[in-house]
């Protein structure tokens, strides 16, 4: 297939396109390569997989309609994955235009791109943060997710209720996938493993939210990927029983999806900590916090409808997982001890 990967030279993005490159796939790749976190590890990600005969790389961003559309018109694209957006719960707290201008703007401009370009399948990121104030556990695509705690959350959940206009209307097939919490080597340097990590070396206090008592279902990044492949595979299609009398919120009469994408095994904060230090073999100094605005205490991925449609569910150790990062780190850093 010819696809365009956004969000290229990301850590989810990257590492899809090495495996879709493998496979044999052609792709674009487009990333506006930005400085949110280092942009050093950015173009060591991407130079895995830039030479690639298969691979184009494009420095852009998707809020240039007129760059995109230009690129959608010349490569006329069998699907498209959009990766791209401004990531992390606690920066859209300072600064939420840039979840506005990336995360809705720039996903509108990628449907557009969709639509008159006759793309089979569109799969994009959401995220587990959607859930917001819900308690039942484990997280389910088929409750209401209406009750965001930030405008990342929003943002996420606003891509999925542009994507159902978009499959309804023009019978675009759009697939969403909530991620939970994706870590592992070449991974983003302002989530917990890589900071911690870093603080843990340095022998500096680590701050720890919630008192370490809140629960993620820490997922890793291969599992990450083999679901997008599995799923940008078979595109989305009408739920024929579904009922205006009785919604469901995971499917649509339209050709519209969307699955959680978890490892279906959450662990505390305390614990995944206590990984890290196994792995560095260095106790870590802790400075105990209040829970963050914004975060979510606990998430827990329902997996059911994706090894229903699929036959597929995360398996990663989270000790296995964590020892794989800490590996990639000190050779990345060339740290010795």
């Amino acid at each position: 297939m010819k696809l365009l990967i956004t969000g290229s030279a990301g850590f989810i993005g990257s590492a899809l396109s090495i495996k879709l490159l493998e496979r044999g796939d052609i792709l674009v790749g487009i990333d506006n390569h930005n400085d949110y976190y280092d942009p050093v590890l950015k173009e060591k990600r991407l130079a895995r997989h830039l030479d690639h005969a298969n691979y184009t790389h494009v420095r852009a961003d998707i809020e240039d309609n007129s760059s995109l559309q230009s690129l959608f018109k010349k490569h006329k694209f069998d699907g498209v994955v959009n990766l791209a957006a401004q990531a992390g719960v606690r920066y859209s707290i300072e600064n939420p235009q840039a979840y506005i201008n990336t995360n809705i703007v720039g996903f509108g401009n990628i449907l557009e791109g969709c639509r008159h370009n006759n793309v089979s399948h569109l799969v994009y990121a959401s995220s587990s943060s959607v859930y917001g104030s819900n308690t039942k556990m484990p997280f389910s695509t088929h409750d209401s997710v209406d009750h965001p705690l930030s405008l990342y959350a929003a943002s996420k959940k606003a891509n999925e209720l542009m994507a159902h206009t978009y499959s309804y209307l023009y019978k675009l097939p759009t697939t969403g996938l909530r991620f939970f919490t994706v870590y592992g080597p070449w991974g983003r340097p302002d989530m917990a493993l890589f900071k911690f990590t870093k603080s843990i070396l340095a022998g500096e206090k680590i701050p720890v939210f919630n008192y370490g008592n809140h629960r993620r279902d820490f997922t890793y990044i291969d599992d990450i990927v083999e679901g997008v492949i599995r799923i940008l595979d078979r595109p989305a299609e009408p739920n024929i029983d579904w009922s205006g009398d009785n919604p469901d919120s995971a499917s649509s009469s339209a050709p519209w999806k969307i699955y959680n994408i978890g490892n279906n095994s959450p662990i505390e904060l305390n614990m995944y900590i206590e990984a890290i230090e196994n792995a560095l073999g260095i106790k870590a100094l802790k400075e105990l916090l209040p829970l963050q605005p914004g975060d979510v205490p606990n998430t827990f991925a329902d997996v059911d409808d994706l090894m229903a449609d699929f036959n597929y569910k995360p398996s990663m150790t989270v000790e296995k997982g964590v020892s794989n990062f800490i590996k990639w780190y000190k050779d990345f850093y060339k740290i010795s001890h």
